[in-house]
């Protein structure tokens, strides 16, 4: 049997948000500067670029804000992706904006994030942004937070000005659902509890950022429990001249769930078509079991009506299915959401037509409180709304899994995605059988 490559344990992808100049992009130049994990053309770049914007110096945050704009501003404004590896794990950073007009390029950037870290300057302490990104932070299930009090050195390395600003995130953060928080000091300018601990926290116990970074646990963060496998293509080589492929029809798609193995009993939604696995391929071959988030393709034993975007379930263990809709929904468009417009909803591997029906409240993300009867969301607004659905959809609640739970909306006229949305559970399990359901 081909062992399973790569392992969700094997990767780490994190996110950094937190309000404007609390050094985010240096943060991440230094990890990756103190790490050993630039390259020598990277490096030549960095030192070309410290007479424009580091007065002579290697300015870090060059490493992530490589837009023109972002360097003369100093502050990031697109999502900055940065890969790197360490001999015990393999990383995907996010550098996202801390402004809040781009509140909605931090919900992309954390959208598929295993931890988010949250940097707060140590002399400005818990502003608003801190507050907003954490609450996007649990509202999109990052199962993992780091809250890194920056900048220590400007406060002389207080222990007493750390444990405040501790205080004031433990104040709020039981109205949120995050259950793993890590609270470090660094300096992320000089280095300080970066990659290496700092001698200027005695009074800090814990590991250096990397060291977390290193160890978190991430194998309880995928569900894998759930069998859920949408079906994004299916697969008919149909080649005359191999006759191993000529009478071939697999089901390709990424295990969004659980484990499926050879021989197993399954079942097609929302057709309700059972069958059983009779062989599971990927690239490097066929394999006797597979789990998220592996791309694979299922041979079933039964030739069934299958299409994109159906989903491939436990018969025993159903998702639920439904054309009313209830979700939390971050709005992204400088338009406001309204009731009444309508949309394209992408979820999973499928495109159907809906419509916004009520909005059920508005999130005040000074005080984290729902505030109802909101006529609109503006841009940036994180709400509770209803939708309904040209057909049915097969879907799981957000906290139950990250990708049959979400969605996005996206303009019809301009193809702009306009919101992004986490689904609350549904009322009961899918009643396997296909209905026609429209506007």
């Amino acid at each position: 049997m081909t062992t399973p490559h790569p392992t969700p344990v094997d990767l780490l992808r994190f996110n950094t948000s937190g309000s404007v100049d609390d050094g985010k992009s240096t943060l991440i130049g230094r990890l990756l500067y103190d790490s050993k994990s630039l390259m020598e053309d990277q490096l030549e770049a960095l030192q070309r670029s410290a007479d424009l914007t580091g007065n002579g110096q290697i300015n870090l945050a060059n490493l992530t804000d490589g837009l023109r704009a972002e360097r003369e501003q100093g502050i990031t404004i697109d999502v900055a992706y940065r890969y790197f590896a360490t001999p015990r794990r393999k990383f995907i950073i996010a550098d996202t904006p801390g402004h809040v007009q781009y509140t909605r390029n931090m919900v992309t950037g954390a959208s598929s994030a295993n931890l988010s870290i949250v940097l707060v300057d140590a002399r400005q302490g818990v502003v608003e942004q801190s507050r907003r990104h954490t609450c996007i932070a649990s509202l999109l299930r990052v199962p993992h937070l780091v809250v890194c009090v920056n900048k220590m050195d400007l406060v002389d390395w207080s222990e007493e000005r750390f444990l405040e600003i501790r205080d004031e995130f433990e104040g709020f953060l039981p109205r949120l659902d995050i259950k793993d928080v890590k609270f470090i000091p660094v300096s992320a300018l000089n280095g300080d509890n970066v990659v290496d601990a700092s001698p200027r926290t005695p009074w800090y116990p814990g590991p250096p950022l990397l060291g977390h970074l290193e160890t978190v646990h991430l194998g309880s963060d995928w569900n894998l429990t759930d069998l859920r496998m949408p079906v994004q293509w299916v697969n008919r080589p149909n080649n005359p001249k191999n006759a191993a492929l000529h009478d071939f029809r697999g089901l390709s798609g990424q295990l969004a769930g659980g484990i499926v193995r050879v021989g197993q009993k399954v079942m097609v939604l929302p057709a309700g078509f059972t069958s059983t696995v009779k062989e599971i391929w990927t690239l490097d071959g066929a394999l006797q079991e597979a789990f998220c988030p592996q791309s694979v393709t299922l041979v079933l034993a039964d030739d069934l009506d299958v299409s994109r975007g159906d989903m491939v379930v436990d018969p025993e263990d159903l998702p639920g299915i439904g054309s009313e809709l209830h979700a939390k929904i971050c709005w992204l468009h400088p338009k406001p959401l309204q009731p009444g417009r309508r949309y394209l909803l992408k979820h999973t591997t499928q495109t159907v037509q809906a419509a916004v029906t009520s909005i059920d409240h508005r999130i005040d993300m000074t005080t984290l409180e729902q505030e109802p009867g909101a006529a609109a969301l503006a841009m940036n607004d994180v709400g509770s709304i209803r939708l309904r659905t040209a057909r049915p959809l097969v879907y799981d609640g957000f906290a139950a899994n990250r990708q049959t739970g979400s969605f996005i909306l996206i303009e019809p006229g301009s193809n702009a995605t306009v919101g992004a949305g986490m689904l609350f559970p549904p009322l009961e399990p899918a009643r396997p059988e296909y209905e026609d359901f429209t506007i």
